[in-house]
């Protein structure tokens, strides 16, 4: 499959600023800043950041599927159950750790459950924008939440327990339908129909190579933020 320089370079933005929201956090956490980091700016980049991840993959979604006509369903269960799992693994990792606050269905859950969810509208483009107005408008029409179904908490159905990241289907694979729409939009038949010239720059290079290895990068920053936060906490 083609990649698209553009792609890789905007999912690798979306690693640098998860990078810096989880820096914070953890500097926040060993007392060393003190801020509000889930209202005000710090709320907005945080929501910011898991937005443009899942709108990355919506269309990657979508180009996807235009280039493995015949596989793309099997792929796309494969790869979805794959990242669930991860997410799995996240949960069995910050449960022991977190007990009061472990992350029970955050954007790995949210991917990995989006990416199959999206077998039936891969290929499809103004149906993806319809439905995405649906999923996003309806938490905010009505609070979803009062429905009190605990067992579709991960749905946005009932109101979450205290956890360090929230991200239910309802609004969020909004999202992922909004990039399935522009996938199907802007990159036809897998093919890019507008011209966008590479920068020849380092920085462009960096996010590239940041996107392409976004899921071992998102499991492995934390083991490098996290000490390195506490460093600093006692050096402050």
């Amino acid at each position: 499959m083609p990649r698209f320089w553009e792609l890789d370079a905007l999912r690798g933005t979306a690693i640098v600023m998860m990078a810096v929201f989880h820096f914070a956090w953890d500097m926040n956490y060993f007392g060393a800043i003190h801020a509000d980091l889930y209202a005000g700016p710090w709320g907005l980049f945080q929501k910011a950041t898991a937005g443009l991840f899942l709108l990355v993959a919506g269309v990657l979604l979508a180009v996807n599927s235009q280039n493995h006509a015949k596989e793309y369903p099997r792929r796309f269960l494969e790869r979805g159950a794959m990242v669930f799992l991860v997410g799995l693994g996240i949960t069995a990792a910050t449960f022991p750790l977190f007990p009061e606050n472990f992350i029970y269905f955050g954007i790995l859950h949210l991917i990995g459950v989006s990416i199959i969810l999206a077998i039936p509208l891969a290929r499809k483009k103004w149906l993806n924008l319809l439905l995405s107005a649906i999923v996003i408008a309806l938490p905010m029409a009505t609070n979803l939440q009062n429905l009190r179904l605990d067992y579709l908490v991960w749905a946005g159905f009932a109101y979450p327990k205290a956890t360090f990241d929230f991200a239910p289907v309802f609004p969020w694979f909004g999202l992922v339908l909004i990039g399935l729409f522009f996938g199907n939009l802007l990159y036809e038949k897998g093919e890019r129909i507008f011209s966008l010239e590479e920068p020849r720059n380092r920085a462009s290079y960096f996010l590239q190579i940041l996107g392409r290895n976004s899921l071992v990068l998102y499991l492995a920053h934390q083991g490098i933020l996290f000490p390195l936060a506490w460093l600093v906490s006692i050096a402050h």
